[in-house]
């Protein structure tokens, strides 16, 4: 949408600049270019400005509709830029009244944005790792959308996360997003999970969502080789919260891994050493 707007607003102020000045019809597409640089810079320098006017030291308690709407438009326009194409699967199953905990295997960095972009109306608010918070605009908008900074090597600060979590979910703020094996996956296998996290879905009685994505570690690749990068996001299926009921977490996170290896494939499935 912000580039589609870009090029038309760049077109016309192209047509009636030439016109009005009387210039050759060669001045067209210089004009063209010109104008959709300099609105492409204007449309950075925006996203720039809100996202310095973030206090980091005062609590969000409350999910930011218009930062929220400006990740939206600007992740549209980043899969855009970056020549991805995501082709999903199941998303009719995603639960439209409530809230939820989805957990995805994890691949790359840019898997927050994929899911985000094709889950536009579900208000996902990631458990991301603290260092990310620290990133200008990343950080920034993760922090307004209600993101929950997680310290993976402190146990106590991770449960604190947690609980935030069950609240958020609880007070209806947002549904939640978790990559239970917690860190990206170096080799693309699916890496044993941190049951912990399924402790979310149990305390706060939602459903969990099952996703797994396909090929984005491929995008910085393909793109340094202006090729298209085709991206999988597939819905695997929905657990409710009632056949969660009095189970442990790695009897949960034990389900939840042969679900997604169903999906992805066996080849995908870690082994011991």
């Amino acid at each position: 949408m912000l580039l589609k707007g870009i090029c038309v607003v760049s077109v016309l102020a192209a047509i009636v600049v030439d016109f009005a000045c009387g210039l050759a019809l060669w001045w067209l597409p210089v004009l063209f270019a010109a104008f959709y640089a300099g609105l492409f810079l204007l449309a950075f320098g925006f996203l720039c400005l809100v996202c310095a006017l973030v206090d980091m030291d005062k609590p969000q308690e409350h999910d930011s509709r218009f930062y929220r709407v400006v990740m939206h438009i600007y992740i549209e326009a980043l899969v855009s830029l970056v020549l991805v194409r995501i082709h999903t699967r199941g998303l009719e199953k995603i639960p439209t009244q409530g809230r939820f905990l989805l957990v995805c295997n994890h691949l790359f960095i840019a898997d927050p944005g994929v899911l985000l972009h094709c889950l536009p109306k579900s208000q996902l608010a990631f458990v991301t790792k603290q260092e990310n918070q620290k990133l200008f605009i990343i950080g920034k908008i993760m922090h307004k959308i209600l993101c929950q900074p997680i310290d993976r090597e402190n146990d106590r600060s991770a449960l604190k996360t947690i609980l935030k979590c069950i609240q958020l979910l609880k007070d209806d703020e947002v549904s939640i997003g978790v990559f239970p094996e917690g860190y990206t996956s170096k080799d693309g296998k699916l890496h044993h999970f941190r049951s912990g996290v399924f402790k979310i879905a149990q305390k706060a009685n939602v459903p969990i969502v099952v996703c797994t994505i396909q090929n984005t570690r491929q995008i910085f690749h393909n793109l340094a080789h202006l090729k298209h990068t085709d991206v999988e996001l597939h819905l695997v299926d929905v657990i409710p919260a009632e056949a969660l009921k009095g189970r442990t977490t790695v009897d949960i996170a034990n389900q939840v891994y042969e679900m997604m290896i169903a999906d992805l494939g066996e080849e995908f499935r870690m082994t011991e050493a």
